[in-house]
């Protein structure tokens, strides 16, 4: 038999390929925000970040982009009482294109973070430009300043009843799997009210971002 399919057969089966590979290049995007939702992968469509002299626009794309990041409280452990402590938590600010910049949380009183915040709110959250393929792309390491990251401050609150919708909504569309997590664990929506920001997005240092400038942007 030749290596390469002759007549009428060979004709099929290369429509019946082409219509394939069609179907995959126009199939709905199944990203991280959860089936039919829209392709919300960094990885795989990420739009450049504002110009460097826009530290506001930066940190409300950043924000917006990033789904996860490290929270920094005040350690409530006897072994390590007062003292700096670090955990990763997924985020959403909102649906995509849908963003209001204000970072939403589900926490659970058994999570060592939520004791800290039970005992003292204040917190920093980070979030870097270095969970998408942005950096890798353009040969930044994640330490470096164009590896665009911010710094926002602020205390964690649980949300009121009038936000409790928006930021379930916002959350559970880009981690659909949080709608799976067990009852037993008392999971609540938290959100960090933002009193400070720092912009690490060049060379000489973060910028300073007021929180009236970071909610005054607009962004698409």
């Amino acid at each position: 038999m030749s290596g390469r399919a002759q007549g009428p057969a060979g004709v099929l089966l290369a429509t019946l390929l082409a219509s394939a590979l069609l179907s995959l290049l126009v199939s709905p995007a199944r990203g991280r925000g959860g089936r039919d939702h829209g392709n919300w992968d960094p990885a795989a469509q990420l739009l450049p970040p504002p110009p460097e002299e826009s530290p506001a626009r930066v940190a409300r794309f950043v924000v917006h982009l990033c789904d996860w990041g490290s929270l920094g409280t005040l350690s409530t452990l006897e072994e390590v009482r007062g003292r700096p402590f670090a955990d990763v938590l997924s985020l959403s600010d909102g649906p995509p294109a849908a963003g209001r910049g204000v970072p939403y949380f589900y926490l659970s009183p058994m999570m060592l973070t939520a004791q800290n915040l039970q005992e003292n709110p204040n917190a920093t959250l980070m979030l870097s430009l270095a969970q998408t393929s942005f950096c890798r792309k353009n040969g930044y390491d994640p330490q470096s300043p164009l590896c665009v990251h911010i710094m926002l401050s602020g205390t964690v609150t649980k949300v009121s009843e009038a936000e409790m919708d928006f930021a379930k909504k916002s959350l559970f569309i880009r981690h659909p799997s949080m709608k799976t997590w067990p009852a037993s664990h008392n999971w609540y929506f938290a959100k960090l009210n933002i009193t400070n920001i720092w912009v690490q997005n060049y060379f000489g240092g973060p910028k300073i971002v007021t929180p009236e400038e970071y909610f005054n942007v607009t962004i698409q």
